[in-house]
């Protein structure tokens, strides 16, 4: 694989060691904290939540760090939610890739698929933080599926909210996401787009990627609009996302052993897919592909959840990911007994491709 195509597996030497967030800094949930890591190329905005002890007699199983990317025009607080609803499971940390967030445009330019993927594994490796438990939305779940294909060693199981793989043809209410990539159509919109309050256009974000978005309350609402806002402000704002859907569409049309369906085929991690139901960026019907594709695969489908499953269903989600961590236990557990030569003659490797049904109830959204 090409260094072009794909993250680099050399660790990269740090600039310099990380400093505070710059101010006017993200907004944090209580028990987070955030800092900006200074790597060749990049300045990269981390949101880091510590695993809180658990209740005595919990059995829920207790895991190593993970590490969550988020999706196209958004950042790493789309993930508070889940971490904190994990944070009795394992020690979070979320970044805001390269021109997202609080995390400036990378020095090279680079918003493809392979170059985000690329600052996600500089991150890992800088902080030797590998293995991680590594989650992806949308854009990021295309960039996580990226990463393990490419660098196994720093992934420990893949999580995957309505990941980015290629959908042919894509569902309608996906197309004008789509066509932010062709020349002039992002400066149209604006102009058409003029008059339009912060308010009028974070509530159109809104209906894009919820599913029922009357369920957002209040405080979470004015605070996307003050980060809408914001972002607006930023000068690079339309450039990087129009560069970053860019490099979505340019990976669907990639062929041969760079495509993303052939990546996601190298996967070796334990993988968990999570699909909404009213989802319209991404169809729940690419879970009976995904499922005949990853090794090592469940799913968690939640019929009433848009694109931002784990801000909408995020104890579901949650759960899905803790009875991952409850069966690898098991069978690393059966393993261990047949391969010592109790109970068994000999120990059997189902192999890679021993693909697992839905886990537990939360598979049905119930």
């Amino acid at each position: 694989m090409r260094s072009t195509d794909s993250p680099s597996p050399a660790v990269e030497p740090a600039a310099a060691a990380p400093v505070a967030a710059p101010a006017p800094g993200p907004v944090l949930a209580p028990g987070e904290s955030a800092r900006t890591v200074r790597l060749p190329g990049y300045s990269l905005l981390v949101r880091s939540r510590d695993r809180a002890p658990r209740p005595a007699g919990a059995d829920s199983a207790a895991a190593g760090p993970a590490f969550f990317v988020h999706g196209l025009g958004g950042s790493s607080q789309n993930w508070s939610a889940l971490m904190a609803a994990l944070a009795g499971t394992v020690q979070g940390e979320a970044l805001d890739l390269p021109g997202f967030g609080h995390s400036p445009p990378p020095d090279d330019g680079n918003y493809s698929i392979a170059g985000h993927a690329r600052a996600v594994v500089r991150l890992l490796d800088r902080e030797r933080r590998g293995p991680v438990h590594l989650f992806g939305n949308s854009l990021g779940g295309a960039v996580a599926v990226k990463v393990a294909a490419a660098r196994p060693d720093l992934v420990g199981t893949l999580t995957l909210v309505s990941p980015a793989l290629p959908e042919v043809p894509p569902q309608l209410t996906a197309w004008p996401t789509g066509l932010i990539s062709v020349p002039g159509l992002p400066q149209l919109y604006m102009r058409a787009t003029r008059g339009w309050t912060p308010e009028r256009r974070t509530s159109a974000l809104m209906a894009l990627i919820y599913g029922d978005p009357a369920l957002v309350g209040e405080p979470v609402r004015l605070a996307a609009v003050r980060e809408y806002q914001r972002r607006l402000e930023l000068p690079y704002f339309w450039d990087v996302l129009v560069r970053s859907t860019r490099g979505i569409v340019d990976a669907y049309t990639l062929s041969g052993q760079h495509a993303l369906w052939r990546q996601a085929e190298r996967v070796l991690a334990p993988t968990l897919l999570v699909y909404g139901g009213r989802d319209k960026l991404v169809s729940a019907r690419t879970a009976r592909r995904a499922a005949t594709t990853f090794r090592d695969v469940r799913q968690l489908l939640i019929p009433d959840s848009g694109h931002v499953a784990m801000m909408e269903h995020p104890e579901l989600v949650a759960r899905a990911f803790r009875d991952l961590l409850e069966e690898l236990a098991h069978r690393d557990g059966a393993a261990g007994t047949a391969r010592t030569g109790t109970g068994t003659d000999a120990w059997t490797d189902p192999g890679p491709g021993t693909a697992a049904g839905p886990t537990s109830a939360a598979a049905t959204g119930s």
